[in-house]
């Protein structure tokens, strides 16, 4: 092996949805770093334009297609045009995530279950499926389903996000079951309490962060980068055998 270059992801084409902030954009930016040609994805052009612009500026390959991960038919012409523009996709990370509720799910009305689902879970479902052909093609894959701690253990007032992260790492195992002989690898990253817009409504709360990091063996929260680098390991051939995997990056907050 050629430690030096074990994370090369040189002629690899990736995927990531969710990517014009936060994690996926992390994920994008350490990918296209290290020789991916990058894809990412999210509903606006224009937010994708400037992700895009500033991984090629630093020398990477990225560009930026917009279109709702929720909307299946707008999923399928993604995937059509990128494998008709770069002949296949080497790695998909489903990282897009909606969650426009808080509280017990008593309070929780169908029209929320419906959107959670639909992006937590469905959305996943049907790009793997749509990709699926070009990977077993090329003979080889890695799909990698951004989940969440909460889809271990319960978590306060995120109980419908915490179902359909329990049904993500599900999924993740089903998928690397069924389609490991055809060089397909799928596991799922399961994130703490990391600094993003998604979870502002947690660390922009000076009180209630002092009382979660205090509980945490690392005493802080995480950053995209370390949830990037996982899945940078994960998109590259020195995770070979790594299927099926359930992966929490979470400062020991499952201990």
């Amino acid at each position: 092996m050629d430690y030096k270059n074990a994370f090369d992801l040189s002629n690899k084409v990736a995927l990531i949805t969710g990517a014009s902030k936060g994690i996926g954009e992390a994920i994008a930016r350490f990918y296209a770093a290290f020789g991916a040609t990058v894809i990412i994805n999210s509903r606006k052009q224009d937010e994708l334009n400037v992700v895009a612009e500033s991984i090629k500026s630093a020398g990477g390959n990225c560009v930026g297609m917009a279109a709702n991960a929720g909307d299946l038919d707008a999923c399928k012409q993604l995937v059509d045009k990128i494998v008709q523009v770069y002949g296949g996709i080497d790695i998909l990370v489903n990282n897009a995530a909606s969650n426009p509720v808080f509280g017990p799910i008593t309070n929780s009305e169908e029209w929320a279950f419906d959107k959670i689902m639909s992006v937590n879970v469905k959305a996943p479902f049907a790009l793997s499926n749509l990709v699926y052909p070009s990977m077993k093609e090329r003979g080889r894959g890695s799909i990698i389903n951004v989940s969440s701690i909460a889809g271990l253990t319960p978590d306060h007032g995120l109980g419908l996000y915490s179902v359909s992260k329990a049904a993500l790492n599900m999924l993740t195992k089903v998928q690397a079951k069924e389609w490991g002989k055809e060089g397909i690898r799928v596991n799922a990253i399961c994130p703490g309490l990391i600094k993003t817009k998604f979870s502002e409504a947690l660390w922009s709360n000076e009180e209630l962060l002092k009382r979660l990091v205090k509980q945490l063996p690392i005493a802080r929260m995480g950053t995209v980068e370390e949830i990037a680098g996982l899945a940078l390991y994960l998109a590259s051939d020195v995770s070979g055998y790594c299927t099926g995997a359930v992966f929490t990056a979470d400062g020991g907050t499952t201990l």
